[in-house]
């Protein structure tokens, strides 16, 4: 997992309020324990027409010009409902660095965290003028000077850079793991 910087790369509109976990990933989706694999599976139910994966080209992500999207720019209360931390694995293996929203759940956006993302907080201002961005144009989040840089202008944000490790609990109980097992010379 990257630790995460200074980050550029091209978002994708999303603006719908309280997308909560089970349309993230839904239910059925959930037997994994590895978190490789769920990002197929990411909003599931407004991606694809039926079970057989047939896309819905009226859904956001399926479009062309947004296929290759790292940044979404979404609404409010984003995350909401379960705690389910495979809503933050989907998000992270279809690709996304970073979620722009109006607000998040408590738990998701610690499970963001953990999982190499940025979860960034902005008002419905701000996101709309990264929503109205041209299709292919890029963002850029500058970590250290906790500011969002487009052409639509330059949006500060507060965060503290300490929470961003790039680390989960499991890499970081086996770092633990693999230190105990040195410290006892096994």
């Amino acid at each position: 997992m990257e630790k995460f910087t200074v980050y550029t790369g091209k978002s994708v509109p999303l603006m719908n309020d309280n997308i909560d976990t089970d349309q993230l990933i839904p239910k059925q989706f959930l037997k994994a324990v590895d978190k490789k694999g769920f990002g197929k599976n990411l909003m599931f139910e407004w991606r694809y027409l039926n079970d057989d994966y047939e896309e819905n080209p009226d859904f956001v992500f399926n479009k062309p010009e947004y296929r290759d999207a790292t940044i979404l720019v979404t609404g409010d209360n984003f995350g909401s409902g379960s705690s389910r931390e495979h809503a933050a694995w989907a998000l992270e293996d279809y690709g996304f660095r970073c979620v722009i929203a109006g607000s998040f759940s408590d738990i998701h956006y610690n499970n963001e965290l953990k999982n190499g993302m940025l979860p960034i907080v902005q008002p419905l201002e701000v996101r709309q003028k990264l929503a109205a961005l041209p299709a292919g144009e890029e963002i850029t989040i500058d970590l250290p000077n906790q500011v969002i840089k487009s052409s639509a202008g330059e949006f500060p944000f507060e965060r503290d850079i300490t929470e961003i490790s790039g680390f989960d609990n499991l890499h970081h109980a086996e770092g633990i793991l693999k230190e105990a097992l040195f410290n006892m010379k096994i």
